[in-house]
């Protein structure tokens, strides 16, 4: 593995999800670094051909890096339900359809696990974070967060976000303010959610506080 590099200066944020830009320049604030979304730059989204997690976050931090000659930031995340083989997973967001509908695809959700008429709910949140450079140099990190997949309650955060209570919690995202929810506690590195938690691990390598 080649040794971790520092992230200074300007870094496009390679997403056209306005909830994932919302966070990660959230989580990006303490750092001074200046954030620049791939929409706002006008670059396409690239199709996501990975098998993995990682690979799909690959694609397009590496995708914006290269049409924009700065690094490049991008998250590539879903919710993976035991019960139905880890679906919807790599394909969460298209389980929405074009009209990015996550009401629809969280019913679609509780259609399944009634069909198979599971009462066991566990689930999980999977983030995968990676920093691409124009050259080419590129850095993993991954984050996981447990619970159950629960009727949907709040209309905080985005995405799958009501239907997911955490372990050891009695709200869902849905119900979390955008601190209790990705909020990172700097001194222990404790964060909660799937893409802090990865964010954590990406701070401690690539970045310094400002």
């Amino acid at each position: 593995m080649s040794a971790h590099r520092l992230l200074t200066g300007k870094v496009v944020i390679a997403t056209h999800n306005p909830g994932k830009l919302v966070e990660m320049r959230e989580l990006l604030a303490p750092f001074g670094v200046e954030a620049v979304s791939a929409g706002e730059l006008g670059l396409p989204e690239p199709d996501e051909t990975g098998t993995m997690f990682s690979e799909n976050a690959a694609i397009k931090a590496e995708a914006a890096a290269r049409a924009s000659g700065l690094p490049a930031f991008a998250d590539d995340s879903g919710l993976c339900v035991n019960a139905l083989d880890g679906a919807p997973g790599l394909f969460s967001a298209r389980w929405a359809g074009p009209s990015k509908d996550f009401s629809a695809a969280m019913a679609r959700i509780a259609h399944e696990l009634d069909r198979r008429g599971v009462i066991e709910r566990r689930a999980h949140f999977v983030s995968a974070l990676v920093i691409a450079w124009p050259d080419g140099h590129a850095e993993t990190f991954e984050g996981r967060v447990f619970g159950e997949v629960v009727p949907p309650r709040g209309t905080l955060g985005f995405g799958y976000d009501p239907l997911f209570l955490p372990d050891g919690h009695a709200r869902t995202f849905g119900e979390m303010s955008s601190h209790e929810k990705h909020g990172v506690d700097w001194l222990t590195g404790a964060a909660l959610s799937h893409r802090a938690r990865a964010f954590v691990l990406l701070a401690e390598a690539c970045l310094r506080r400002a």
